[in-house]
């Protein structure tokens, strides 16, 4: 985990120099030593995978996308790995001693969580690693893990979990890539701005089914890709949990953004002083990024057009004496209140004789 001195918590009520987390994680299977590195296009990454490696065509579906991520990351894994071996860090081909090889998808994942991306896709991963790797990424509670399920049986061993930070994304075609396509067209526009549901996906074809299989898919808490009036289009926006992918991705843009803009401050301070002076800069940050999450759409407008959101922060005077000689100031809150998107309508109207 990143080192840092803030700690931002938020609890979800209902109804009641920023970090975009729109970058695509691969995890795939090649032999040799285990490594994570960015690739701005398909070219690159033909250099490293060949076309028919299950890397190689998730990294084309999100490239194929109108609003695809600027680069993406593959980080590898292999299988027949044992005892010691080094592992790459970042972008370059650094080594160091592990005490076990990255075997599996969900090590690659553990060994790479806090590299810079935001979604996880699984291109080479067996059903029990896909789970291992969900449980591990639902356990961060922070980034989100995209996977693709073909069966009935499949959905529904995420479902039982009932994952906040999982989305599946049920596309029973073999040879399309419906999840890398998701994230590759949804993942790196502006966080907030966009609902999840209605999206058009390059090069995923929708599938043919009866309203009532659609919704037994959603009850599972996963989403297709289907044809409404005449338009191919994503059935829902919604994670294994039935949140919605959008409420979770805004969650964790603000959570990363207010602890990267306080951090920055101190920082960028020679001190902040236990006073009013100090806690009004830290204010004064939380505040810079709640205005944005409302620009973004993430946080909602009241009937003026104001943002609904209240922050609190304690004086001097009301923090506890010992917290203050440790310099722990604890006396920083937020609410708000989410912006939310309309997915359904029904309108009723009148004709005249």
């Amino acid at each position: 985990m990143p080192l840092s001195d803030v700690t931002v918590t938020i609890d979800l009520v209902k109804p009641s120099g920023l970090v975009g987390l729109g970058k695509p994680l691969i995890l795939a299977q090649k032999t040799g030593t285990s490594f994570i590195k960015n690739y701005s296009d398909i070219t690159a990454v033909k250099e490293d995978f060949d076309e028919s490696t299950n890397a190689y065509k998730k990294a084309a579906a999100i490239f194929a996308q109108s609003h695809r991520p600027k680069e993406l990351s593959i980080a590898t894994y292999d299988p027949g790995v044992t005892g010691t071996e080094g592992t790459e860090e970042g972008t370059e081909e650094t080594g160091s001693a592990e005490p076990s090889g990255i075997t599996t998808a969900a090590k690659a994942v553990e060994k790479y969580f806090w590299n810079d991306w935001f979604f996880a896709l699984t291109a080479d991963a067996e059903q029990a690693d896909k789970i291992a790797v969900a449980d591990y990424v639902e356990g961060q509670k922070f980034k989100l893990y995209v996977v693709k399920t073909q069966s009935e049986s499949e959905r529904k061993a995420f479902k039982e979990k009932k994952y906040e930070f999982v989305i599946d994304f049920y596309h029973p075609t073999a040879d399309e890539e419906a999840d890398a396509a998701l994230v590759g067209e949804c993942g790196s526009q502006t966080v907030g701005s966009i609902t999840w549901k209605f999206k058009t996906l390059t090069g995923i074809t929708p599938i043919d089914i009866t309203s009532d299989e659609l919704n037994a898919i959603h009850q599972d808490g996963a989403i297709a890709y289907v044809m409404k009036a005449g338009i191919s289009q994503t059935s829902e926006g919604i994670v294994v949990s039935g949140e919605y992918i959008d409420v979770i991705h805004g969650k964790s843009w603000i959570k990363t953004n207010i602890e990267t803009s306080v951090q920055t401050a101190f920082a960028n301070n020679p001190k902040l002083s236990f006073d009013s002076r100090g806690i009004s800069v830290l204010e004064g940050q939380v505040t810079t990024v709640l205005k944005q999450a409302f620009t973004n759409g993430i946080i909602a407008a009241d009937s003026d057009g104001n943002p609904i959101y209240s922050i609190t922060a304690k004086s001097r005077d009301d923090i506890p004496a010992d917290e203050r000689a440790s310099r722990i100031y604890n006396g920083l809150s937020f609410s708000f209140d989410l912006a939310g998107a309309i997915h359904e309508a029904t309108i009723t109207g009148e004709i005249g004789d």
